[in-house]
């Protein structure tokens, strides 16, 4: 029953955007739009409705923040590659940018969503959905996901600009999260909760965020085991053939990702390569993200990489191995033999 009246709240919603819409479709096509873009404006104003239906019906984090995804099955390249079109021949439409790049977002494409809003900042840099679109953007295109340099930066000046910025908060406080400022990261979701409808699932998702928060900021160093959630052993080892491949300095990372979903580890660590062989313990202590971590998964993959680099993401030349998909509880010890040179 709840699942019929959501759809058929949406396409009510949808039709009259749809009526409200098209005579304004009709005198700007007269007044020599190009007919794409408006396309495009009728094809977010069907989509975006019926997506954020069965958005509430399955949202229980924060991540409803982060925009609902058009349906695959929507093709919308033809009106995308218009808008494009009309923004070669005029670059300085703000708003052709701002639709361009939400649009790119809706459909996971993060590079060029990022390239969109920065193009939007360039004509109003004072413009805080661009900056917390940009920022966000480049955490979805980064393959570690984290929120900094200039992205935290835009996230800053966006909410300093306009602190009732809902997504600006969150993102800011993931960020911050990321960074092990947990009492940072509490405090700043605390100035997100009064914005939130009470009682709805965002508003309970953010306040068990802040208690996780609050709890690494009186807790002790994330590198001792919680005695909470799962607790997944990982040994890994160097295979003998690329012990001469080993430099010094390299860092080691072992982490658990979701069998399916985001490339965002559940949990990693991070340790000097030359302490090879290693035992670690993976737990929610080690999570990336808040909404991201070992117990809210049954299965995970889990890698471990070596990096002459020393960044998280990776790079050509790294080695690396893998144990495969393991259930989160599994008691045994995962073993992992780095034997592999990620090309």
């Amino acid at each position: 029953m709840k699942l019929a009246f959501y759809l058929i709240a949406a396409a009510m919603i949808a039709a009259a955007l749809a009526l409200l819409l098209w005579p304004l479709v009709r005198h700007g096509r007269r007044q020599g739009r190009p007919g794409g873009l408006f396309a495009l404006v009728l094809v977010v104003a069907f989509v975006v409705p019926l997506a954020a239906g069965g958005l509430y019906l399955m949202v229980g984090t924060p991540v409803a923040l982060n925009g609902v995804a058009a349906p695959p099955s929507m093709d919308i390249g033809q009106a995308v590659a218009e808008l494009r079109d009309h923004l070669k021949q005029q670059p300085d439409d703000l708003q052709g940018w701002m639709l361009l790049a939400q649009t790119e977002a809706a459909l996971h494409q993060n590079a060029q969503a990022r390239e969109a809003y920065g193009q939007a900042l360039r004509l109003d840099p004072k413009n805080t959905a661009a900056m917390v679109g940009w920022a966000e953007a480049d955490s979805m295109a980064r393959d570690d996901h984290r929120i900094e340099g200039r992205a935290l930066d835009l996230l800053k000046q966006a909410v300093a600009a306009d602190p009732t910025n809902q997504r600006g908060l969150w993102l800011l406080g993931i960020s911050q999260f990321q960074h092990d400022d947990y009492a940072a990261s509490a405090a700043t979701w605390r100035r997100l909760q009064p914005l939130l409808d009470p009682g709805s699932n965002v508003a309970k998702a953010v306040t068990e965020q802040i208690a996780v928060a609050e709890a690494r900021a009186g807790a002790k160093p994330a590198s001792a085991a919680s005695t909470e959630g799962p607790h997944l052993t990982v040994q890994v080892q160097l295979a003998p053939a690329l012990r001469d491949r080993l430099q010094p300095g390299a860092a080691l990372f072992v982490y658990a990702r979701a069998e399916q979903g985001p490339p965002m580890p559940l949990a990693v660590a991070r340790l000097d390569a030359a302490q090879l062989p290693a035992t670690v313990t993976l737990t929610d202590a080690m999570a990336m993200a808040p909404q991201f971590k070992l117990s809210l998964a049954d299965k995970v993959f889990v890698g471990a990489r070596i990096s002459a680099s020393g960044q998280a993401s990776a790079q050509a030349g790294d080695l690396e191995g893998d144990a495969g998909v393991v259930p989160v509880d599994q008691a045994d010890p995962v073993r992992i033999v780095i034997d592999k040179i990620h090309p």
